[in-house]
């Protein structure tokens, strides 16, 4: 089984979408018995709080709910335990990065290798909209329908839809 987190600052925006959209993905390919889809935060800030509403709207607008979910920062056995550690925005890549040096320098080089930008995948780099800033949950959910659809596509060898 492949095993993806997705990482964002306060996990209620973001990287909520992109793991209940990409848990979705799975499920309409018929791939949610190969794939394990989480997110989690690198703060402690927003621990417990559900997912914004104006992105739990967005998912369900898409016929996705996200309901149950709640806040979680990462953990260790997060870092060891997936496959593809998928970070929204450079600034999520360094405090995943600086939380792995904690651990060590053979734990931060073996988690160097699953890390990835979700916008990477695209063939585009940079950042995942923050809607949090914007308030334009249309781009972030542009960023992360496009991200995940090609991290799927990676993972798979196959296009998906």
């Amino acid at each position: 089984m492949t095993s993806i987190i997705f990482i964002c600052h306060g996990n209620i925006c973001r990287s909520p979408m992109a793991e209940f959209y990409m848990r979705d993905l799975c499920e309409k390919n018929g791939l949610s018995y190969r794939i394990a889809v989480s997110s989690a935060a690198t703060s402690g800030e927003e621990i417990g709080n559900g997912v914004y509403p104006p992105a739990a709207k967005k998912l369900a607008e898409h016929g996705i709910s996200c309901r149950g979910k709640h806040a979680r920062r990462m953990t260790r056995e997060d870092i060891e335990k997936n496959d593809y550690v998928i970070v929204m925005d450079e600034a999520n890549e360094r405090n995943v990065l600086n939380f792995c040096r904690v651990y060590g320098e053979e734990f931060y080089a073996s988690a160097r290798k699953k890390i990835f930008l979700l916008k990477w995948f695209t063939g585009e780099g940079g950042s995942v909209a923050d809607p949090w800033y914007t308030g334009d949950f249309d781009a972030t959910w542009k960023d992360v329908s496009e991200g995940c659809n090609a991290l799927l596509s990676r993972i798979t060898g196959d296009n998906v839809c």
